[in-house]
């Protein structure tokens, strides 16, 4: 076997326990959640885990049942429009945490209404943040989302808004409108958890500056925020002088959101009339992404 195959066996090797232990802590935490907060007080969160818990509270079905039953369409979806691997993953992390919430016991932690909303949300937000992290879900919503956009013209924030409304209004009309609203708080305190998870506080801004000073700009980058930069060519198609010098060096660069305010420092002292463009970037890979250390 040659080295360049073991080497691509060990790092699959490592991403594949790397990934696993992701799982599991994630499953332990939305089991957390969900024992020490959320089933105890009847409380709720969106997706198919929502419906779970709503299931739950209004028939007595055991909830580890419950999230299995219900997620298994959307793990054969998974099978189909993602890939085996992640169906396998998704089935085994349900799985999982049908089988920890049903034989571990968790300490019920408060009985403060506001507290559970928040915490709960927390930990299960957590929970589904590691998993993903690690290659699988532990809700199916998102896997029903990718494929309702595929087959219209609805985004994936579409359908989950929509499925969550009617989760949650059916959630007011079964258990009251202060429970609902309790409920819709975990939900928000889970997603925002979830999209923490994912994208960390490392989260990236690709800003492109248009600037005639784009050679001061772009070594004002390399030098005092240590980011590397891309180099367009473009022309100019406004300004004093419009068909003049039409030709211009466009900076792209990628920063996190703590080096943003330091960007736009750095830019306006070399030119406050530079044209600023940014947006938000969910990932990135290669390159020089990782802050160099300055000298």
């Amino acid at each position: 076997m040659s080295s360049k195959s073991k080497t691509v066996r060990r790092l699959n090797l490592v991403s594949n326990i790397n990934g696993a232990i992701l799982i599991i802590l994630g499953i332990l935490s939305a089991a957390f959640g969900l024992k020490s907060f959320l089933i105890p007080n009847g409380f709720i969160d969106g997706g198919v885990t929502g419906i779970s818990l709503l299931l739950n509270n209004v028939t007595q079905i055991p909830f580890s049942l419950l999230i299995l039953l219900l997620n298994i369409p959307f793990i054969v979806l998974g099978y189909k429009q993602i890939g085996k691997k992640f169906a396998l993953l998704t089935l085994l992390a349900i799985s999982g945490l049908a089988i920890v919430v049903s034989t571990i016991s968790f300490e019920v932690v408060t009985s403060d209404k506001l507290l559970i909303s928040i915490f709960g949300g927390f930990f299960l937000g957590g929970g589904i943040g590691l998993a993903m992290r690690g290659g699988s879900v532990i809700d199916g919503t998102e896997i029903l989302a990718v494929y309702v956009t595929r087959k219209s013209s609805l985004t994936i924030g579409d359908i989950i808004l929509i499925i969550n409304i009617v989760i949650f209004g059916a959630a007011a009309f079964l258990l009251g409108i202060e429970a609902a609203m309790y409920s819709i708080l975990t939900y928000l305190s889970a997603s925002k958890t979830v999209d923490f998870i994912i994208q960390g506080i490392d989260e990236y801004t690709g800003v492109t500056i248009i600037s005639i000073r784009s050679t001061e700009i772009k070594e004002a980058i390399i030098k005092n925020l240590g980011r590397g930069v891309t180099i367009y060519k473009g022309e100019r198609g406004f300004g004093s002088g419009v068909y003049q010098n039409r030709e211009i060096d466009i900076v792209f660069t990628v920063v996190t959101r703590l080096e943003l305010s330091k960007l736009k420092s750095e830019i306006e002292k070399i030119d406050p009339r530079a044209f600023v463009v940014m947006q938000s970037i969910n990932e990135t890979k290669g390159g020089m992404i990782k802050r160099r250390p300055l000298h």
